[in-house]
């Protein structure tokens, strides 16, 4: 299955503490909030491009294999005339983490444990790799382990 997200990807972050609650349990819960504004229209993006793909198909499950490779917006500061590289935040496990998280609300994973191995997991810029996207965004890859690679 592959998803093309176009947005601006987003880390998941630390949470922040915004104080207790009472749970319906009737004990005390901690209520935390993200801790990047970011992460949660990236989410949305993400969840969107997988229904539209997954079309009504059940979530895969059982040991899984993905490729995912981010495309950020390049710097203005980065040379113009040669290939960079995205080295600096967000934080790729990050990305990831937060795109994981959306793929699994929008039923195309059944859990994200059950992704058991990467074949590619990049950042990368606009042009500068054969996987870029012409804009910021992702390109998702995910098949069942014993199926033939895409």
């Amino acid at each position: 299955m592959r998803i093309v997200v176009h947005g601006m990807p987003a880390p998941q972050g630390s949470k922040s503490f915004k104080g207790l609650f009472t749970g319906k349990d009737g004990r005390q819960h901690a209520k935390l909030a993200e801790s990047s504004k970011k992460v949660k229209p990236w989410r949305q993006d993400v969840v969107a491009a997988a229904i539209d793909v997954r079309n009504g198909a059940p979530a895969l499950d059982g040991p899984l294999v993905a490729r995912v490779v981010f495309t950020l917006p390049k710097p203005k500061s980065a040379p113009k005339r040669r290939r960079s590289y995205p080295d600096k935040k967000p934080d790729l496990s990050k990305l990831l983490r937060s795109t994981e998280d959306a793929l699994k609300t929008a039923g195309v994973i059944a859990d994200d444990s059950r992704i058991i191995e990467f074949s590619r997991l990049a950042k990368v810029f606009p042009g500068e790799d054969p996987e870029a996207l012409s804009s910021p965004g992702c390109v998702i890859d995910i098949w069942i382990a014993t199926s033939p690679k895409p």
